[in-house]
């Protein structure tokens, strides 16, 4: 038999050229971080989402096997940082695969862990994630620049509605029961109160007597205009709030952490700004 073939085949196979023409292994740890992965690389990559079920609390993830193995395997890992997902770290540091390239989404913005750690509502963070993986990808995927400046080009609406809203709304009084929203509120100029009840919900600690009644007043009387809520998270002191909010006729707007399935980042950002418009626009009670 001639094994003359077969052997060319293999060394064809395991060629660089071949190994170049498979697609990229991204591992993002949430989904929207995914969802920009997959508009820069294209078909070029096979991207996969560890935090991707709009209906799951993403503090209470515990990681699995399965997720190991898909940070092992992977040629680029996307993360968001500053405590908010310390199980990349972990499995990360227990397997060494070389040339696996990191991004950490706080490390491009210099945010430290203390900080709000939903770092995708800021305007800043998306534009950042994008070029970095750009810049990753650039010397195995060239289209990748051409993809990046489409993708930055579609974040146009989204910047043009928030100039539009903080033209209207600027120093406008808000309400939330977690900083969930926190940057993009800032973006918009909105007076965000409440902020001790909002840090305590989200580090799971008690708030204090003093903080609930301070909230439930404001809810009372009228001196908020909207309530913003986390839909993936909730307990009866946050149900309570909502209550007393739609007692009051004060709007309730409930936002994700974590991007619906069917949607891109952009059509996500775009629908809660347009919900929060349409809340902000109704006539105080």
């Amino acid at each position: 038999m001639n094994l003359r073939p077969l052997v060319a085949a293999a060394l064809l196979l395991a060629s660089p050229a071949a190994r170049a023409a498979e697609p990229i292994g991204i591992v993002a740890a949430e989904n929207f971080y995914g969802d920009i992965a997959r508009q820069i690389a294209g078909p070029d990559a096979r991207v996969t989402s560890i935090l991707s079920n709009p209906d799951q609390d993403p503090h209470l993830f515990e990681a699995d096997p399965s997720t190991a193995r898909a940070l092992a395997d992977a040629r680029l890992v996307i993360a968001n940082g500053v405590d908010y997902d310390p199980w990349v770290t972990k499995l990360l540091a227990a397997s060494t695969t070389p040339n696996r390239r990191i991004i950490i989404a706080a490390d491009l913005l210099h945010r430290k862990p203390g900080v709000n750690p939903h770092l995708w509502y800021d305007p800043a963070t998306m534009p950042a994630v994008a070029t970095a993986i750009a810049t990753a990808l650039a010397a195995e995927v060239p289209a990748t620049q051409a993809r990046l400046q489409a993708f930055l080009a579609s974040l146009a609406p989204i910047t043009a509605r928030i100039a539009d809203m903080r033209g209207k709304y600027a120093g406008v009084p808000v309400t939330a029961t977690e900083p969930v929203f926190g940057y993009m509120a800032t973006a918009l100029g909105l007076a965000m109160r409440n902020q001790r009840f909002q840090l305590a919900v989200m580090n799971d600690t008690e708030p204090s007597a003093a903080d609930i009644a301070a909230f439930e007043r404001d809810l009372k009387t009228h001196k908020v205009r909207v309530l913003l809520y986390n839909k993936q998270a909730s307990d009866s002191a946050v149900e309570r709030l909502l209550g007393i909010a739609r007692a009051a006729k004060i709007p309730v707007v409930g936002v994700t952490e974590t991007e619906p399935a069917g949607t891109t980042y952009q059509q996500w950002m775009l629908s809660q700004l347009a919900a929060l418009d349409a809340a902000l626009a109704t006539p105080a009670s």
